[in-house]
């Protein structure tokens, strides 16, 4: 296999996933309960025999400085080669904050020229899925490729959401089109690129592009050889409230698409020191994923539950994701939502509720399918009434709620 340098993006900012992304990088999202979204692109890389990688990042990373540490979870934490962790800095010339992600590359190419290899494996950090990057490395080898692009297959309905591939019957890349309106291909790249050395370390001194998929891989298309490799396995861009749910969602399936309990490709991540989930006498849990060190007392159904999550007797929790140490409090209903991590929902209070479904035009990704999203550590007071397609930003505080407790639909509050 090609000496090979992984470098995953992660340092943008994702507006599209509201309070969740407020105070951390969409990298840093948990997703599955127990794991953060980088987990599949770090796994991914050493269940590919891949030990040398460098995390890029720049968007409030602090929480994703605390998850790599030194990559120990993940066998990273080695004298040569290990994970690095690589921010934007300033020197005496100058410098500056990175204006995208082929901006981030460009400001680490010092530390690319470094390195003893002769690929550059670009990953996105924000993508859940799982892959053995050795097969696409190969046919980059193989065909003496300056580039190959990894594409899967979408819904046409969706193209407007990626870059659009064009490829000829020779494997060959013809057209990269960055996120059309309509197009005749159903192709996507999925963000992941290997480059050679060489190729990557010219192409980005010599320009001032800042986007590889807006930018830079139109023009290299029609410049020279870009190679296609097809992935065929389960991949999911959660870059929208909407896509984020549905890929937590699917995990509750009889036979989920992702297989977390794979014992030959196993997603690593920083665990906790906790107990075993903890079902009490009375409980009702129906259908649930149910991480360590959670207490259901309440009916909970069809959701997914972080480590240290608390539901009280006689709460209702459904189709809904919670995050880690979030409590409900005593015959509280949550229904359809998303709770940030130590979010607290007092006694009797009713959140998702009703049949409005009016759509929240602030939230930066249109809210009009019924979910509701509070950000980390909102306290939501007991008996209030937040209704639906409504965002709770982080820190939200009681007082915030108003006299009469009540957010309706497609509300934000700040």
């Amino acid at each position: 296999m090609l000496r090979t340098l992984a470098l995953i993006l992660a340092g943008g900012e994702s507006k599209a996933l509201s309070a969740l992304t407020a105070e951390r990088s969409e990298a840093a999202v948990p997703f599955a309960g127990k794991f953060r979204i980088i987990d599949f692109a770090l796994s991914n890389c050493v269940n590919s025999g891949i030990y040398h990688v460098g995390v890029l990042t720049q968007y409030r990373p602090r929480s994703l400085h605390e998850h790599i540490g030194v990559g120990k979870p993940w066998d990273l934490d080695r004298r040569i080669g290990g994970v690095r962790v690589l921010h934007p800095f300033l020197t005496s010339e100058g410098g500056n904050w990175q204006h995208g992600n082929a901006d981030a590359v460009r400001g680490n190419l010092d530390f690319i020229a470094e390195q003893q290899c002769d690929a550059v494996l670009l990953l996105a950090g924000d993508h859940i899925y799982k892959m053995d990057y050795r097969p696409m490395l190969q046919i980059h080898q193989d065909r003496g490729a300056d580039v190959t692009v990894a594409v899967h297959s979408v819904n046409r309905h969706e193209v407007h959401r990626y870059g659009i591939v064009t490829v000829d019957t020779d494997g060959t890349v013809g057209r990269f089109e960055e996120k059309p309106r309509r197009t005749q291909s159903s192709l996507a790249s999925m963000g992941i690129y290997v480059f050679r050395k060489k190729f990557l370390m010219d192409l980005l001194s010599s320009g001032e592009e800042n986007d590889f998929g807006r930018e830079l891989m139109p023009r290299i298309v029609k410049q020279t050889n870009v190679a296609a490799y097809h992935f065929q396995g389960y991949w999911a861009d959660v870059g929208t409230v909407q896509a984020y749910y549905e890929a937590n969602m699917a995990l509750l399936v009889e036979t989920p698409a992702l297989d977390l309990y794979d014992p030959e490709w196993i997603i690593h991540t920083k665990s906790e020191e906790r107990p075993a989930a903890l079902v009490g006498a009375e409980a009702r849990a129906e259908g649930n994923l149910l991480c360590d060190g959670c207490q259901i007392y309440g009916q909970v159904v069809r959701s997914v539950i972080a480590p240290g999550v608390i539901v009280a007797p006689g709460a209702v929790v459904r189709d809904s994701i919670l995050l880690t140490d979030t409590v409900v409090e005593q015959d509280a209903v949550v229904d359809r939502c998303i709770l940030d991590k130590e979010t607290v929902v007092g006694k009797e209070a009713k959140v998702g509720d009703g049949d409005d479904n009016t759509p929240n035009q602030a939230a930066p990704e249109r809210l009009n399918t019924g979910l509701t999203v509070a950000g980390r550590r909102t306290r939501i007071p007991a008996g209030a009434i937040i209704g639906r397609n409504v965002v709770l930003m982080p820190r939200t505080s009681s007082e915030q709620f108003g006299p009469d407790l009540v957010v309706p639909s497609g509300a934000t509050v700040v």
